[in-house]
């Protein structure tokens, strides 16, 4: 055999063990690794990820594809463009997003996770996958044997997203259990116990109800974030220092307006959850007023000099406007008024805090120290 051929044999050895025996051999590692449900291999998921997209990069360009619109004329046997030109903007931001989602998922530990970035890590890459399989099936029109292992890639992805997804369940489960997490409605509790009987399936079982998974998680992400048991112990008594339940006596409010809308309101309206303290005075908490305070007590951690700028805005306007809250429906109207700051509030509460409910519920009491 001549050196020439000798070589080119070398080189096609080394092409096909590249192309299609790595692929082949990342399957079977990543199988493996979803059954063990192993949550280690951050390297290897990378490298999956990586390496496979280079190869569909590859495969692509082995198809006679000219960036002509469908109404332009191409050379014989060249393709027209995959996807038209004239709206692959949305789908180019959507999929950054998604890998970026995808290395969020890969990366970080679920635990160091805020609500919000979780239900995005999940949801933005299940939507990357959505994607990826449409791209896929538009591309089996010039179907030729190669491309199979674009359905290879496809799969690894997968189940790395699977194997993913099923540690990110077990870790909130195991966190809830281990702080026993106490919710705020029958509904999150529902969730918690299927997300808890989730965790315990098999690796088969898991992915056939993956689309499913994916959606209790990031409902339960969202709606599932009680507070911690340890938390609850103390602060579920009336009368005591670390107390946040409402005995049945009476009690005064101050000229916080905030303070004044949750003691005056008509309850059915402001829904006062229990006492706090402020300045040493006892006043009465609704979920805003909590969850004002907490998006203050963020942002005076996490940005001291906006918080001053805030709390200056806030002593200069909220003591006049006090004033004027003389009576239930004033103060039911401010509430009402006051809504949507609260959901944004709570937003970025759920977007920068890790355990976000546990931050509203300690607000004006002694249990914060």
């Amino acid at each position: 055999m001549a050196r020439g051929d000798i070589t080119e044999l070398f080189g096609t050895i080394i092409i096909f063990l590249i192309f299609f025996g790595l692929p082949f051999y990342l399957t079977y590692v990543n199988i493996k690794l979803f059954v063990k449900n192993d949550k280690e291999r951050h390297i290897s998921d990378f490298f999956t990820s990586a390496f496979g997209g280079f190869c569909w990069l590859m495969l692509l360009a082995t198809h006679e594809i000219m960036e002509k619109h469908w109404n332009e004329p191409v050379y014989r046997g060249s393709l027209h463009e995959f996807l038209s030109s004239e709206y692959t903007g949305i789908i180019g931001i959507v999929a950054v997003f998604s890998v970026i989602a995808f290395l969020i998922l890969i990366f970080v530990n679920p635990v160091k996770l805020t609500p919000l970035l979780s239900a995005f890590a999940i949801s933005m890459s299940a939507v990357g996958f959505i994607i990826f399989l449409l791209i896929n099936i538009q591309l089996m029109a010039d179907y030729s044997f190669i491309d199979f292992m674009a359905w290879v890639y496809y799969a690894n992805l997968l189940l790395i997203f699977a194997r993913r997804t099923r540690v990110h369940i077990s870790e909130n489960v195991r966190i809830a259990n281990d702080t026993e997490r106490v919710y705020r409605n029958k509904f999150a509790e529902k969730l918690a116990e299927i997300c808890s009987d989730i965790s315990k399936m098999t690796a088969f079982c898991f992915m056939m109800i993956l689309p499913i998974a994916v959606i209790i998680e990031i409902l339960y992400i969202l709606m599932g974030q009680g507070v911690d048991g340890f938390i609850k112990v103390f602060t579920d008594t009336a009368d005591w220092t670390f107390s946040q339940q409402i005995p049945p006596p009476p009690m005064e409010y101050d000229g916080h307006y905030l303070c004044t809308i949750a003691a005056g309101g008509h309850k059915k309206i402001v829904k006062p959850l229990r006492y706090g303290k402020r300045r040493g005075a006892i006043i009465l908490v609704n979920r805003q007023l909590a969850a004002a305070n907490a998006f203050e007590d963020l942002i005076a951690e996490k940005m001291p000099k906006f918080h001053r700028a805030v709390r200056n805005f806030y002593d200069k306007y909220g003591y006049p406007i006090s004033k004027y809250i003389t009576t239930p429906l004033r103060a039911d109207i401010v509430y009402i008024i006051m809504k949507p700051l609260e959901w944004l509030f709570i937003f970025v509460l759920y977007l920068f805090d890790n355990h976000p409910e546990n931050r509203i519920a300690v607000q004006y009491s002694e249990y914060k120290k």
